[in-house]
């Protein structure tokens, strides 16, 4: 994934310190590989099985369950910003819990305030726009290539967030609307982030887009896929429960993230900020 735009925060003006003596000495994201999209989307699917386990099974509640996620949210979220360096097993707990917390943002006005599916998604886009209009104002570089300061990493993870959140709307508008059942959305939703891909390697759509309609679209793919498995025969899955789910996938994320810890494949490389951002 590539993003060219100048980087003209690089150079500091006269009695200021050299921003680059306060960045972390590495990127805080991994590499966008293979491995990176299964555990995505699985962690889509695990992050939804447990909060339908504990809003529903353990009947905590959609409210009680929105507290309790986001409380473990932000404390795994401080051991991610303390961390000097990219770590797989804390960079995809977080991201495992921003699933959770995105679904739950979406379900609350969903069920709880009677929002509509459609203007949730607007609002969502909306905000994600934002998100993406101030980071860029203020970095000058939307680069996942450099995420290697506190600040560019609050606004990565802002966007992660709602992206999950215009993904849970998104998928279940679609969803709704369209009722194709769950194996047919999971293939609707692989050939829109293949059209994406094609779009990016063939047509040259800039990398950053690229990258973030991706990772909207695998949120609704991994439900539609973990769905598929997880729901009753007589609704259209494959009967395996929400607990063998929700397990299956998680043992192969944890199987992942060793795997990744120890080759560090997906570690991605400082570099200097010379003139563009990669």
């Amino acid at each position: 994934m590539t993003y060219e735009t100048s980087e003209s925060q690089v150079v500091p003006e006269a009695g200021q310190t050299p921003r680059s003596r306060h960045r972390p000495r590495w990127i805080k994201v991994p590499e966008v590989t293979v491995c990176f999209w299964i555990i995505k989307v699985l962690c889509t699917t695990v992050g939804e099985t447990a909060a339908d386990l504990l809003n529903e099974k353990a009947g905590l509640g959609l409210t009680c369950v929105s507290v309790l996620m986001s409380a473990l949210l932000a404390v795994v979220l401080v051991v991610q910003f303390r961390s000097s360096a990219y770590r797989p097993g804390v960079y995809w707990s977080v991201v495992a819990l921003i699933s959770v917390v995105g679904t739950l943002i979406s379900d609350n006005l969903t069920d709880n305030m009677g929002v509509p599916l459609e203007t949730s998604a607007a609002v969502f886009a909306i905000v994600l726009a934002v998100v993406f209009v101030v980071w860029y104002r203020r970095e000058r570089t939307l680069s996942l290539r450099h995420i290697d300061t506190t600040s560019r990493e609050s606004f990565y993870w802002l966007a992660v967030l709602f992206a999950f959140a215009l993904g849970t709307a998104a998928g279940d508008l679609v969803s709704e609307r369209i009722d194709l059942g769950y194996w047919l959305s999971a293939v609707l939703f692989a050939a829109a982030i293949a059209a994406v891909a094609i779009a990016h390697f063939a047509l040259d759509l800039d990398a950053v887009w690229s990258f973030w309609i991706a990772y909207i679209l695998t949120r609704p793919l991994g439900a539609s896929f973990g769905d598929y498995l997880s729901q009753p025969t007589g609704d259209g899955g494959l009967g395996l429960g929400t607990v063998a789910t929700g397990v299956l996938f998680l043992a192969v994320i944890l199987g992942l993230v060793v795997h990744l810890s120890l080759t560090r494949r997906d570690v991605a490389e400082p570099e200097q900020a010379t003139g563009h951002a990669a």
